[in-house]
């Protein structure tokens, strides 16, 4: 009885180690600093992240993460999900390549930021990873994303409590 319950235990804990994605509602706020981003694993297919974001009170929820794509994979799309409530189609989000989000979140230049893109819910169901790649400013790029670590910014600047709700794509060139 005791090795039964000592393997359903250890079946349970490789399950929750497997898993990929991110919803704050069950694993708690991701970072509101782009210099220490909230570290979230990816596995090959669809890996939905999931959080709230806004301004209340004065005081605006950003939330910062960094993803790591596998050699071997890319990062084919990043679908905006039906789930998404934004206020005013102000939400944003942005890319930097590497482990940290180093642009200031007020006054500063996209720069450094590999690419971003404002969203509302007219992109609800469609894949902003392309106008990401485009962001005025931005370093750019085409996607896919390759292997290699990077870090994201979300934030609604609207006030509001509002929430975000991602399918992060994972593929590797076999696939496509």
């Amino acid at each position: 009885m005791r090795l039964l319950i000592t393997l359903l235990g250890a079946s349970l804990f490789s399950a929750s180690a497997l898993a990929a994605g991110y919803s704050e509602k069950k694993l708690g706020d991701l970072s509101d600093d782009g210099l220490a981003p909230t570290a979230v694993k990816l596995k090959q297919g669809p890996n939905v992240i999931a959080g709230k974001y806004g301004t209340a009170n004065g005081v605006t929820d950003r939330d910062y993460f960094t993803v790591k794509i596998m050699e071997g994979q890319t990062l084919d799309s990043i679908i905006l999900e039906p789930e998404t409530v934004v206020g005013a189609n102000l939400s944003f989000i942005g890319v930097q390549s590497g482990k940290k989000v180093t642009v200031p979140p007020i006054g500063g230049t996209p720069d450094d930021l590999l690419g971003y893109t404002h969203y509302g819910t007219a992109d609800e169901g469609t894949d902003i990873l392309p106008a990401m790649g485009t962001g005025f400013g931005a370093i750019g790029f085409t996607p896919p994303l390759g292997a290699g670590t990077y870090s994201f910014w979300v934030q609604e600047l609207a006030t509001c409590k509002c929430q975000y709700r991602f399918t992060f794509n994972v593929g590797s060139p076999a696939t496509r």
